[in-house]
């Protein structure tokens, strides 16, 4: 339900327990630390000791976006995951960019994803926002919601199911929706800067809470940083549109850039792809293909420094034989 350093909750059979997690379960890599949502072994309680969890079972989806520091590793931001409710505040300036980049997260995952744009009531002009969206959500389910007014949470409520997880920036209204769905004031909520619509964090952890019609629900912080990690299928699916040109393009390898014989480039002349959106497709591209060097280059390092292991055990063997004759 809950996964902090070092302890965890999780619900079994006999209640709710927490369990003391070593610091060996991960063995250095946070994508294999457990997360909320994870399904785990724990070994039972012995005298004097709770219980401890032994191992995490496969994911069958998994939330990754890169982590802010200058590793390689990727951060888990939600595991089994059915749902991911990709929240977009209608009481602030759209940012494309920005959802361009959480439905990736979204894709990648495995989950299926939902644009649940928050506060309706504060848009003057709903029909244009919901077209602006939608042309960077193809293929997605696109709700206008309203938690003041009510508008559009049955709807929301029949479209959501399984484990959903409510991804967005702070200020989207992510807390103030999660406790419509859950019928009872459960998340911290806050005031948002009516200058830019920005919020401060007022979730601080991501735990799993039970939803009254069945599935559960968990929120999690508000996103400041949306790095991608290995995210080339989940950009695909976003950019579906521009996959699909490509393969009318002259050279396989066509970067859309200025080769001739480029549909996507003809396609953006013609009116039919705004160019932000080319520009916005070829940015993650780049990220992402920088993130995916920075993880081979650590793996490379990490079979290099074995290698190194291996022949220095290896000389001290012969060391040793040779001393003794």
């Amino acid at each position: 339900m809950r996964a902090e350093r070092g302890s965890c909750e999780a619900v079994t059979d006999a209640g709710i327990v927490r369990a003391e997690v070593p610091g060996t379960v991960d063995h250095g890599d946070p994508l294999s630390a457990p997360c909320t949502g994870d399904w785990a072994a724990l070994r039972p309680v012995t005298v004097g000791r709770v219980p401890v969890l032994h191992a995490t079972l496969e994911r069958r989806t998994a939330l990754v976006r890169s982590t802010s520091s200058r590793t390689s590793h990727g951060q888990i931001l939600a595991a089994n995951v059915d749902t991911v409710a990709v929240t977009v505040s209608l009481a602030a300036p759209l940012n494309h960019g920005r959802t361009e980049r959480m439905l990736a997260l979204a894709w990648e995952s495995g989950a299926r994803p939902v644009v649940v744009l928050t506060k309706a009531d504060a848009c003057t002009d709903l029909p244009s926002a919901e077209e602006q969206v939608s042309g960077v959500a193809a293929g997605v389910d696109i709700l206008a919601t309203s938690a003041v007014t009510g508008q559009g949470l049955d709807t929301l409520t029949a479209v959501l199911n399984g484990t959903i997880v409510l991804l967005g920036p702070s200020g989207a209204g992510k807390s103030t929706l999660g406790n419509r769905l859950l019928g009872q004031d459960r998340l911290a909520t806050g005031a948002v800067r009516e200058v830019d619509g920005k919020g401060r964090h007022t979730t601080s952890w991501r735990e799993l809470l039970p939803l009254p019609g069945g599935g559960v629900l968990l929120d999690t912080p508000g996103l400041r940083a949306i790095g991608l990690h290995d995210a080339k299928s989940g950009l695909e699916q976003t950019f579906a549109e521009i996959e699909h040109l490509a393969q009318a393009c002259r050279f396989t390898d066509c970067a859309h850039g200025n080769e001739p014989g480029c549909a996507v480039l003809a396609a953006v002349e013609a009116g039919e792809i705004p160019q932000r959106r080319l520009d916005s497709y070829h940015r993650l591209l780049r990220e992402n293909a920088y993130s995916a060097s920075r993880t081979d280059s650590r793996l490379r390092a990490e079979r290099e420094a074995t290698r190194k292991d291996i022949t220095r055990h290896l000389r001290a063997t012969y060391q040793f034989r040779e001393n003794r004759k």
